[in-house]
């Protein structure tokens, strides 16, 4: 067996009897798939040469009688690859790690491993991909590392030590102090400061409303305002208000007809009062239709999960009613800035939805949009990522998640346009179905418990919902690097297991998936009156603050509404799929949103204020369709 002793060599750790070291796997050249790929791929963007790749493994508190083990039986097996002490010589060697604070699954899967094997759960691990290059122009290497390092998520490791990630300490929460005292420019300059979605007239219902309640607000209760009220949450684009509509153009005598239906339906359905809106306009018809029962399939939820029909579903020669839910999700600037976790957690967010709605998802399709794949490297926008990167990277992510759920995908397709390659297209698609007397759906009341479960609460996915709400610069691909979730498609296949168990569902209440806005959003949606305890979210390391956790958009988890005498009994079934299920919230009447964390209330917003989405917004329309704008699109 080859030496395991690696480069550094083994460090004492303070916990006796245990030890720090690495170990390097390196695949046999007929399983390295990854090296030749991407030897491939360098080539194809001009640079020549010969490359090969190592995964690193770094182990803290380990036993060296666990050492062996650990090799052999997680990180490596000897038919595909084996274990080497130190990386052989190499013209250039270099590697990359996760940012801390970025979820790293494969350590994840080891340390959980490592936990099955040994029963404890002490041992730590950080994992990063060597790489040995040779042959390639000296004057290539920076911009190697440049493609194969995206700042957002990744950086450079130093080799040279071997040293655990410190996880920042948190601190007190801070009060804004003088905010209801701000004049106009000190909320503008506030607003920049903090790099909020809102506008400024948001800015001033905010500082309206705390002036009300006599104080300051806490930066957890800005944060989670602004994420409330962004763009991707509220959908402040298709609510503006349209005014003084006027139609031109060549089209102008049908666009003014069908508008003129639009009004008379908005009459008929007694919404006069109702402002005109992009998303009133598309979404009247249904409502139309159902009014004249023109849509008997139609199933109306309570809860904000995927759309929903009901049908008769033959199973064994009987006749039984079942819900077919559908849900599309788009994660275009994501998937631009970091294109495997993008389109991963995009093809994990649509499955989500009808999960949370109890339905099993068993099939997807994916569309996508890019610019031309194959143009120069050096053709490359500024501080955006190459096209050729952001394809391949984007499939091998949704691949990955659909493969590891088993999500059957009969539809994919990518266009290639140059409009795309100012903002990329991901879209994901699913359909999934549960039968209809699984589904409880009922108001939550005041002493039920809402439960977290599925994975921890990391640093990733922070500000998601917001930051895709900004308007974007040359600066956005190094400053959200916490934005991105990271995907981890086993949990959620927990949750859809755990889901299958008809004891489980019939426990739920109320169901909310944890997408956009995390804790504040999911959990404060799910009821109308809540107190949130954020030191009982499990997270994936020490250092998180209140607002992060009431923040973070990390993935595969959810939110269950259910009644306190059955929490227990919901929580011995989740840990039977080895899923984590924990009491964070309970439903008050006070008609609040309410957190704390540290023993300090760090968040109170009353919902009457949270409903009001923030400063109305109006728009003058001129709807102006020609002729020849279509015929040259």
């Amino acid at each position: 067996m080859p030496s395991l002793r690696p480069y550094p060599r083994i460090h004492l750790c303070v916990k006796i009897n245990s030890l720090n070291t690495r170990i390097y796997i390196k695949k046999h050249d007929n399983f390295d798939i990854k090296s030749a790929a991407l030897q491939k791929e360098l080539k194809s963007v001009g640079f020549d040469g010969f490359i090969s790749t190592y995964s690193l493994y770094d182990l803290f508190n380990v036993k060296e009688s666990e050492i062996a083990l650990i090799t052999s039986s997680i990180i490596s097996d000897s038919v595909s690859g084996n274990s080497i002490s130190e990386i052989p010589k190499h013209e250039n060697i270099f590697a990359i790690e996760y940012l801390p604070g970025q979820f790293d699954i494969r350590a994840d899967a080891t340390m959980q491993c490592c936990q099955l094997l040994f029963g404890h759960n002490d041992i730590i691990v950080q994992t990063a991909t060597v790489y040995g290059l040779d042959h390639f122009n000296e004057s290539d290497i920076p911009f190697i590392k440049k493609y194969l390092i995206n700042a957002i998520d990744s950086r450079e490791k130093d080799l040279s030590v071997l040293k655990l990630h410190q996880s920042k300490k948190s601190s007190d929460i801070q009060i804004i102090e003088g905010f209801i005292n701000y004049n106009n420019e000190g909320l503008k300059d506030f607003l920049k400061e903090k790099r909020l979605s809102i506008d400024i007239n948001d800015l001033i219902c905010i500082q309206h409303y705390f002036r009300e309640e006599k104080r300051n607000p806490t930066i957890t209760e800005i944060k989670a305002i602004d994420t409330y009220w962004s763009d991707h949450c509220r959908h402040t684009t298709f609510l503006t208000e349209l005014t003084d509509i006027v139609f031109s153009g060549d089209f102008s005598k049908e666009m003014e007809s069908t508008f003129e239906r639009y009004l008379k339906i908005r009459t008929e359905l007694g919404r006069i009062d109702k402002k005109i809106t992009l998303m009133d306009l598309g979404t009247i018809l249904p409502k139309y239709f159902s009014s004249k029962n023109l849509l008997p399939e139609y199933y109306h939820s309570k809860e904000n999960n995927a759309a929903t029909i009901t049908i008769d579903a033959d199973v064994k020669g009987e006749n039984e009613k079942w819900l077919l839910l559908f849900k599309n999700e788009t994660h275009n600037h994501p998937t631009e800035i970091e294109p495997f976790g993008g389109a991963a957690t995009c093809i994990g967010g649509a499955i989500r939805d009808p999960l949370s709605g109890r339905a099993f998802v068993y099939q997807a399709m994916r569309i996508s949009g890019a610019g031309n794949p194959l143009e120069n490297i050096n053709n490359t926008i500024p501080s955006k990522l190459p096209q050729q990167k952001i394809s391949k990277e984007s499939a091998l992510g949704y691949s990955s998640y659909g493969n590891q759920i088993g999500l059957s995908t009969t539809l994919v397709t990518e266009i290639y346009d140059e409009g795309y390659k100012a903002k990329r297209l991901e879209c994901g698609f699913v359909i999934g179905a549960v039968k209809k007397t699984s589904v409880k759906e009922i108001d939550p009341v005041d002493g039920d418990v809402v439960l977290l479960i599925g994975g921890d609460t990391g640093r990733d996915g922070i500000g998601g919902a917001s930051g895709s709400s900004l308007q974007h610069n040359e600066s956005s691909i190094s400053t959200m690097q916490s934005e991105v979730q990271k995907g981890n498609a086993i949990t959620e296949r927990k949750i859809q297991k755990l889901f299958r168990n008809q004891e489980v569902v019939q426990l739920i209440k109320k169901c909310n998936d944890f997408g956009a806005g995390g804790v504040c959003v999911a959990i404060g949606e799910i009821a109308e009156s809540v107190e949130i305890n954020l030191n009982n979210v499990p997270l994936k390391y020490e250092g998180l603050d209140g607002t992060e956790i009431a923040l973070s958009e990390s993935q595969e988890r959810m939110a269950v509404v259910v009644s306190k005498k059955d929490a227990e009994t919901f929580i011995k079934y989740a840990e039977i799929e080895n899923l984590k299920a924990t009491q964070v919230a309970t439903v008050t009447n006070e008609g609040a949103l309410k957190m704390k964390w540290n023993g300090k209330e760090i968040l109170h917003l009353k919902r009457s204020f949270l409903d009001t989405n923030g400063a109305a917004k109006k728009i003058n329309v001129i709807a102006n369709v020609d002729r020849w704008k279509i015929h040259a699109n």
